[in-house]
């Protein structure tokens, strides 16, 4: 006969989950909720006048061209810095796995770029950059390429991009290297008697042993390209040369803020926040299906 086990009832589980379900409140829902209902509502600069339009704002956006380019321009932006980013923590973590001198130093300077803030992050690259003071055009004029991401707008986004994938290559590489570092030696050191060599022991063991936080990090850095690289744009480019650069959550800062169009720029951040939510939606769904565990 099956035993039940019976706990008595207390408060204690619900006072643990309390201040998380209160800073998600305050935090999430309800600026969220706030931002849904200025997205249906048209108000003039100065706040004086309010018309309650529903859906009008949405509607603008559906026959707004340019906010069409600046959608497919943000999917490109965060796919080739969730690609750089990951490439070359994981990369770099397989070399700091290795037992070599001086490995903790070698850590330590791999780590330092995550203390980095996002604005100083973008006005270091934009000092090494810059067209007149920056030391790598004037080592590209040597092999007779021209510079200037300040009239170029795909130089602008490569700029950008190599900014963003460098301040999250630190994030990365944490975990990719602490992954690396949970896997038991004696299945590499069995690979390696059967007489698999480095590049095959990584890309048959070490690689598929790290596809859950390859999996994990694939949906972080992707938030972390759509909304967490403000910064970094707003500081190296603002969104030029001619919009060149400017992705979504730029440009809900440049319509909102600068432009004055609340209504639009809330309609923005809503579209926004649907669209990074299903992408994690559907990476849980089928992109996890070839994470092993």
């Amino acid at each position: 006969m099956l035993k039940r086990v019976h706990f008595p009832t207390s408060v204690l589980p619900y006072l643990l989950v309390a201040p998380q379900i209160l800073v998600t409140l305050i935090f999430f829902i309800w600026p969220a909720s706030q931002a849904m209902y200025q997205s249906m509502r048209i108000e003039d600069a100065f706040g004086l006048s309010t018309e309650f339009v529903w859906f009008e704002n949405f509607q603008i956006l559906a026959e707004d061209k340019q906010y069409f380019e600046t959608f497919w321009r943000t999917i490109i932006f965060s796919a080739c810095v969730a690609f750089i980013s990951m490439s070359v923590a994981l990369f770099l973590a397989g070399f700091a796995d290795r037992v070599v001198r001086g490995a903790m130093a070698y850590r330590t300077m791999l780590i330092w770029p995550y203390a980095v803030a996002p604005v100083l992050a973008g006005a270091l690259w934009v000092f090494m950059f810059n067209p007149t003071l920056g030391i790598f055009p004037y080592l590209l004029e040597f092999v007779g390429y021209d510079w200037n991401h300040y009239l170029n707008g795909h130089q602008a986004m490569l700029l950008v991009i190599l900014a963003a994938a460098w301040k999250q290559v630190a994030y990365n590489f944490l975990f990719y290297l602490a992954a690396m570092q949970s896997i038991p030696k004696s299945v590499i050191e069995a690979s390696a008697i059967d007489g698999a060599g480095p590049v095959r022991r990584f890309r048959t063991i070490i690689l598929p042993l790290v596809s859950p936080t390859t999996f994990f990090l694939l949906v972080i850095n992707a938030v972390y390209a759509f909304f967490d690289t403000f910064g970094i744009i707003h500081a190296v480019t603002q969104g030029g040369p001619a919009g060149a650069t400017t992705i979504l959550v730029y440009k809900v800062y440049n319509d909102g803020f600068v432009g004055l169009d609340l209504g639009g720029s809330a309609a923005q951040s809503v579209i926004l926040m649907i669209l990074v939510i299903s992408m994690t939606v559907i990476q849980f769904r089928y992109v996890e299906k070839k994470v092993d565990y």
